[in-house]
């Protein structure tokens, strides 16, 4: 597909190694020359430098035949009216819209029609959403979910006192009393499809498949964190923050937000009359011990910078805290915070890459496209979900008989309020939700692609 890109921030840059992996022509819209240059040196794109929002540089770029829009500049209102703008020159065109300030969130929600959006995304909003599906169940280092909150895929990390440690993959019923699948995992830096013989090691980071109703019982099990989080330290005000302690207060937990800006400070304390605000500076050690961060139950970094983000988790951690969440900006860090005691690392930028991929797949193949796609394993593996339809392959029969392409495994089978985590005698059916994994070189954009040729 032909697609524009407006902004060449971090979502613009990522979007496009993604998407030009996945053979889609690309046109980048940019007013720094210099970044437009430097991201067209690395990929096969051509590049526009201007102002997205205005009728030239869209046309410029194309927008006449393009199929989808995706403006991600830092200015919602140069959002909004780029895609207005290139609706307006190609009513055919998808647009996707990124819009971050909450004074805009239901305008643009509500008057997509009128914006020519066919999609909103919120960064901010989606990475605090993951923050508080951590806190809810404190001991994962990342946590995603499918088919409508039933079934989850959470990241285990192997220590050196870990009950993992030695253990074959075959003997895991004995250790953890619960139905689940070992559906990945990332050793020194390479990520595996595992076999039952598969032998853990400490420093592996397991990727496991379990239904929502059981991941308390493998907290348990593994002898993690099981006590409830309800007190919260969050480092940073910034719109993450304002989205986190909203949803953290409905969830009945205490907030405390750190914040250098004394304006901002007033601004919180106005949109967040429950939390307690205070001013100060989260990189300064005696001023976080006089907040007695040792006292709190969870730690949330989430400045602007992912240096002192880092140090101050590692710092949370040493203290005692139990639960910290990092937010990194900077995906190309992700190994080395793999060998680094900072709990669970959240990246906006990669959730709303995320969405956007799935949109464009499902562009791409609107019959039997994937729900959701999400990277897993530090990006070498995705997990993607489909809905059986009247069109997909081999209804009926057991996983065990299916040809599946290499590096590809069902992990998880939906059928109404009902949810199975896949096994060899398993089967999907009619209307089913079925969560596939997959490490494959070339992207799965449909259900029947996970197969083998006929057989």
């Amino acid at each position: 597909m032909k697609i524009l890109i407006a902004g060449c921030g971090k979502v613009g840059a990522t979007l496009t190694k993604l998407l030009t992996s996945e053979g889609h022509e690309i046109t980048l819209i940019d007013r720094n020359p210099e970044i437009l240059e430097s991201i067209m040196e690395r990929y096969d794109v051509m590049g526009v430098q201007g102002n997205a929002a205005t009728m030239e540089s869209l046309e410029q770029a194309g927008v006449e035949d393009a199929d989808l829009l995706i403006a991600a500049t830092d200015m919602d209102e140069v959002n909004l009216l780029s895609c207005l703008t290139a609706h307006g020159l190609n009513e055919k065109l998808h647009t996707i819209g990124r819009i971050r300030n909450p004074e805009y969130r239901r305008q643009a929600f509500e008057m997509r029609s009128v914006f020519g959006l066919n999609m909103v995304i919120n960064p901010e909003q989606e990475a605090a959403s993951s923050i508080s599906r951590l806190l809810k169940y404190p001991g994962f280092r990342t946590i995603e979910t499918f088919a409508k909150g039933n079934v989850e895929i959470v990241e285990v990390h192997v220590t050196a006192d870990s009950k993992l440690k030695n253990v074959a993959l075959n003997q895991l019923q004995n250790i953890i009393h619960c139905t689940v699948l070992v559906c990945a995992i990332v050793r020194d830096d390479k990520c595996l499809m595992p076999g039952g013989h598969f032998v853990l090691k400490e420093n592996d980071h397991l990727y496991i498949t379990a239904t929502t109703s059981n991941l308390s019982a493998l907290l348990r099990s593994l002898g993690m964190i099981t006590k409830p989080v309800k007190n919260v330290l969050i480092a940073g005000g910034g719109r993450i923050s304002y989205y986190l302690a909203g949803q953290l207060q409905e969830s009945g937990m205490a907030c405390e937000i750190i914040e250098q800006s004394a304006s901002r400070c007033q601004e919180l304390a106005l949109l967040l009359p429950e939390a307690r605000i205070v001013q100060g500076d989260a990189s300064n050690q005696n001023f976080m011990e006089t907040e007695r961060i040792d006292s709190y139950d969870a730690l949330v970094m989430l400045t602007g910078l992912d240096e002192l983000n880092i140090v101050m988790s590692l710092y949370g951690s040493a203290r005692g805290v139990k639960h910290v969440v990092t937010k990194v900006s900077h995906g190309e860090n992700n190994l080395l915070l793999n060998e680094l005691e900072i709990g669970s690392v959240v990246s906006p930028k990669e959730l709303s890459c995320n969405t956007i991929v799935q949109y464009v797949r499902a562009m791409q193949n609107r019959q039997g496209a994937a729900i959701s796609i999400h990277r897993i394993a530090d990006g070498q593996a995705e997990a993607i979900e489909f809905m059986i339809d009247e069109n997909s392959k081999y209804i009926g029969e057991k996983v065990k008989n299916l040809h599946l392409k290499k590096n590809i495994l069902i992990s998880s089978i939906s059928r109404g309020e009902n949810t199975e985590i896949a096994s060899g005698n398993s089967s999907y059916e009619l209307n089913d939700t079925v969560v596939i994994i997959t490490n494959h070189s070339n992207p799965i954009l449909q259900f029947n692609d996970i197969f083998e040729a006929e057989f």
